[in-house]
């Protein structure tokens, strides 16, 4: 199905709900396709014109990879409805999302690779793309996601559900975005973060792996040369601080303290679960305080260095410019100690990147950062600037 409205700034969302047929099947994929298909385009894309694709219970992979390559090349936003079920190959040891003919033993040729998802969602522009899923693991998968989290990269916006496999002989039925389909029917539009929060309440998200990453904002300005990591010497530190005073409070009562599970989480691995409670705990400030207030910026903050403490340098680089610009808006003065803290942070990540494209694409951003909050170490702009270059010539090869 293809629903199409003229207009320029056009959005497109895909619809994908598969699970294989029979006994191997978790979760009744396809059930939910009807009630997102009955909320308007322009919902499903948050843009005024929409392009709707529904996939429902595919049999090819590679089908389905043509079809998300030609979303994914879209030059507007795009925003992926995902429903269905993972699974482990035995092999290689990958997380697949399995399709309508998909077996255990045949899984790796059956199944759509979960890397290949977010391969082909790495190469759009930062911030333009969100996925919602509502899925189900398989005992084995469900145990690596445990462990390790789900994710697809920086710059993509990912909320949504993973639950763990049913009782036996029980199928389970996509709660989580049917309960979206269900807010937006009703006429409610909220923010995604307020759509996730209220979808998992009407759900009930017991024992699942809830999933709210949100892309930060990157400005993208004209670069004429490339850069990669140059070295900086304020390395990011991640201390659990008491909580600050405010949302968290106001939602938990006195004592409750999330920072310890957090770190703990993230010092185990499980970086998607740490980075879940945070957003969470980031959406409650927001509401109880607002965008500029330090609580929130507090957990825009510790967001940042758990994307460091998950070795993803991109997201916690722009993370921590995000909280820079925060802190400036909020009329702290460029050499505040907390301020010149954060691009530091923000610099010491950058370096780290082992992305020419991902560096050449954060660099502007940096350097404008920069000019504002020169720091006390002189000579940083002119550092970024000769990284640049040294990446063009090595980029440019041999003549």
């Amino acid at each position: 199905m293809v629903i199409t409205r003229e207009d320029t700034r056009a959005g497109t969302a895909l619809l994908l709900a598969a699970a294989p047929a029979g006994k191997g099947c978790l979760i009744d994929a396809a059930s939910v396709l009807p009630a997102l298909a009955a909320v308007p385009p322009s919902t499903l894309t948050g843009t005024a014109a929409a392009t709707v694709i529904e996939l429902a219970d595919p049999l090819d992979p590679q089908t389905v990879l043509t079809r998300i390559r030609a979303a994914a090349a879209t030059a507007g936003p795009l925003s992926l409805y995902i429903t269905g079920q993972l699974h482990l190959d035995h092999k290689q040891r990958l997380v697949h999302l399995a399709l309508a003919r998909t077996a255990p033993a045949t899984l790796r040729y059956t199944g759509l690779p979960w890397h290949w998802l977010a391969a082909e969602l790495k190469l759009r522009r930062p911030g333009t793309t969100t996925v919602v899923v509502d899925l189900v693991a398989d005992a084995e998968a469900w145990q690596r996601l445990g462990a390790e989290g789900i994710g697809l990269g920086y710059g993509t916006r990912l909320y949504g559900r993973v639950a763990p496999p049913p009782p036996r002989r029980t199928v389970a039925a996509p709660a989580y975005l049917a309960a979206c389909a269900a807010i937006w029917r009703s006429g409610a539009r909220p923010p995604l973060t307020q759509l996730h929060e209220q979808a998992a309440a009407r759900a009930g998200v017991q024992d699942a792996l809830l999933l709210a990453f949100d892309a930060p904002p990157v400005h993208h300005l004209p670069l004429d040369n490339g850069a990669e990591p140059v070295r900086h010497d304020r390395p990011p530190v991640m201390a659990p601080p008491g909580p600050p005073a405010g949302a968290e409070a106001e939602a938990e009562g006195p004592g409750a303290d999330p920072h310890p599970a957090i770190l703990a989480a993230a010092r185990a691995g499980r970086h998607t679960e740490a980075a879940s409670i945070a957003a969470l705990w980031e959406s409650t400030a927001l509401r109880a305080h607002g965008p500029g207030s330090m609580q929130a910026i507090h957990w825009l903050e510790v967001r940042a260095d758990l994307a460091r403490l998950a070795q993803d340098a991109g997201r916690s680089c722009a993370l921590w410019m995000a909280a820079a610009e925060a802190r400036l808006a909020s009329h702290q003065a460029p050499d505040h100690e907390d301020v010149e803290a954060a691009v530091d942070r923000a610099h010491h990540q950058w370096e780290q990147l082992h992305d020419p494209a991902l560096a050449r694409s954060l660099a502007p951003a940096l350097t404008a950062l920069r000019r504002r909050v020169p720091g006390r170490r002189r000579g940083a702009i002119e550092a970024i600037q000769r990284q640049i270059e040294n990446v063009h010539s090595t980029s440019a090869g041999p003549e």
